[in-house]
This record gives structure tokens, C-alpha cells and sequence, in this order.
């Protein structure tokens, strides 16, 4: 065998071993049986002359020529997905449905303008919003969605990562049943509703940053997103710290007031984070242009006054 022997097919299984570290789980990601990836496998094994993956404990690792050759085997594939697309891509054309990860914030704030902004150029793109949580790379390395919208990017060398805008944390309480802290001792000495992401487990970044301070606050209760949060505060004498940006979403009716702490709440940064096989993707490129677009005439537009 040579290297005329090898094809996407083959660079796909490589990179899919290399990132789930098993030849399970990269044969349920790939929809092929454990005795397939096995075969396909021992082909490339036999064009590169190298073992690849080697027995580590109860599992398997790459070998430091795998390490290298999977970079090379990402770039290729994108380079093959832009010769299969170059010169077709028309979003006038286009009869598909484009799924986007993001939570309450990402999802009122930049979704619906960048919905209308779509279609303004592909009367058939349809847009399905998910969940994402505590957002993991396996969302975008398994195509569960084409983007994800978060402040809290998932690690990994195969996802790539675009800063969009930022917001500041505002403390919200509903004024009919308590005023806004005034003090850090007011703010300390309230009972409070937070927010605790899921699978996996994940607290807000304002919280962990509060705790880092030595500040600790009595939560009486939390939810697994902020669109939950508004049911509680309303009509309660709970307070809850979230976006800002928020009282024009989920939030919208309650009042809100600057977190009373003695140090600055550091800023609530929002990215958009896709797989490095759509880098080069026309449709993906134009997705996260206009994605950009969007969040900047967004962050432009002054908020409701805020005290």
C-alpha cells in the first residue's frame, strides 16, 4: 500500500480515534462497527508504517507520529469539504436547517436578528436552537450543532473561537417585594437564586469569581438556566446576578442594579466556537460572518438606562 491508497474515509477514522481515544466510542461517532474501525485501522497503519495507537492502561494512546499526522489529516479534510463545495455555495439556494447551541442570553439576544438577517438571503434556511449548557467539544466534534454561543469556550486543539461581545453583571430583584442592595453587606445578607448548568455540572463564572473573593452568599435557590431564575424573583425578595443584557430577555420587568461589591465584577465575555472542519465551509463562513455582523450592531445599540 501506498499513499494512493488513502482517502477521506481513512483521514475521518484517524482523527476520530485520535479525539475519543477509543475505538468504541470512535465507532459509535462514526456509525461503523468496532470490526470496521479495526480493519480501517490496520490499513493505515499499513501506508504510514507506524503503529498509530498503542495499548496505555485499560485504554489506547497515539503514538507521537499520530499526534503529528492528525493535524495534517484535519486540514485535509477541510480542504477536501472546499473542493467538494467551490464555486456552489448561493444562499438563495440553500433548503436546509442550521442548528446553533446557546442559553437564554445568546439565544434572545443574538438569535432572532441574526434569523432575520438569514433568511434576508436564504428564504429556506430554517434555524433550530438547542440548549448547550456547560457547553463540551463533543457538541461540535459529533455535528450536534454547526455553533456554539458561550462565555465559557470548551478546550480542545479541533475547536476554534470568535469573541463577540461583551456584558457586565447586574444584580435583578422584583421591587415590589425588596429594594436593590445598596451596600456589600446589604448584598451578602440577601438571599439569592443562581443559576447551576447540568451535565456536566457547572456553576456561573460570577459565582465562582464571588467565591474566589471570599464572598459568600445564601442561595436559597437554583436552576439549570436563567429563564427559569424570573419565576422565582417575581413577586419573592430573592435577588439573582446575571447578565445585564438580560432585562431585555428572560428577565424583562424586574429591576435591576449594579452588584454592590467593593471590587469590580470582571466583564461576561460571549464567543461563537465551531469545529475546525468548517473553517474553510462556505455556508459556515457566511454563517459566522453575519453572526458577527450581528453581535455588532447588538453591542452598539445603547441599554436601558442603567443605575
Amino acid at each position: 500500500m501506498d499513499h494512493h491508497d488513502l482517502d477521506g474515509q481513512l483521514l475521518r477514522l484517524l482523527v476520530a480515534v485520535h479525539e475519543e481515544g477509543s475505538v468504541t466510542r470512535a465507532a459509535a461517532r462514526l456509525g461503523v462497527t468496532q470490526s470496521a474501525v479495526s480493519h480501517l485501522l490496520d490499513k493505515l497503519r499499513a501506508i504510514v508504517g507506524d503503529p498509530l495507537f498503542v495499548k496505555s492502561g485499560r485504554g489506547i494512546a497515539p503514538t507521537v507520529h499520530a499526534d503529528l499526522l492528525v493535524e495534517r489529516a484535519r486540514r485535509l479534510l477541510d480542504q477536501l469539504h472546499a473542493f467538494r463545495t467551490a464555486g456552489a455555495f448561493d444562499p438563495a439556494r440553500l433548503d436546509t436547517t442550521l442548528t446553533i447551541a446557546a442559553n437564554d442570553l445568546q439565544r434572545d439576544v443574538l438569535l432572532p436578528p441574526l434569523l432575520r438577517r438569514l433568511r434576508a438571503e436564504a428564504p429556506g434556511l430554517a434555524l433550530r436552537v438547542i440548549p448547550s449548557g456547560a457547553p463540551q467539544a463533543a457538541l461540535l466534534r459529533d455535528e450536534t450543532c454547526a455553533l456554539v454561543l458561550t462565555p465559557r469556550p470548551p478546550e480542545a486543539t479541533d475547536i476554534l473561537q470568535r469573541r463577540l461581545f461583551d456584558d457586565q453583571y447586574r444584580v435583578f430583584h422584583d421591587p415590589e417585594c425588596c429594594a436593590a442592595p445598596q451596600t456589600e453587606a446589604d448584598y451578602l445578607a440577601s438571599d439569592h437564586v443562581t443559576v447551576v448548568h447540568d451535565a456536566p455540572r457547572r456553576t456561573l463564572d460570577v459565582d465562582d469569581w464571588l467565591l474566589a473573593q471570599g464572598l459568600r452568599r445564601r442561595v436559597v435557590a437554583s436552576v439549570p438556566a436563567f429563564a427559569g431564575v424570573a419565576g422565582f424573583v417575581r413577586g419573592g425578595p430573592w435577588l439573582v446576578t446575571a447578565p445585564g443584557r438580560l432585562r431585555d430577555g428572560v428577565l424583562r420587568g424586574l429591576a435591576d442594579a449594579p452588584v454592590p461589591v467593593s471590587a469590580p465584577l470582571p466583564p461576561l465575555a460571549m464567543f461563537m466556537v465551531w469545529h475546525l472542519r468548517h473553517q474553510q465551509d462556505p455556508l459556515h463562513r457566511w454563517l459566522r460572518q453575519t453572526l458577527v455582523e450581528v453581535a455588532s450592531t447588538v453591542s452598539a445599540q445603547p441599554g436601558r438606562p442603567q443605575g
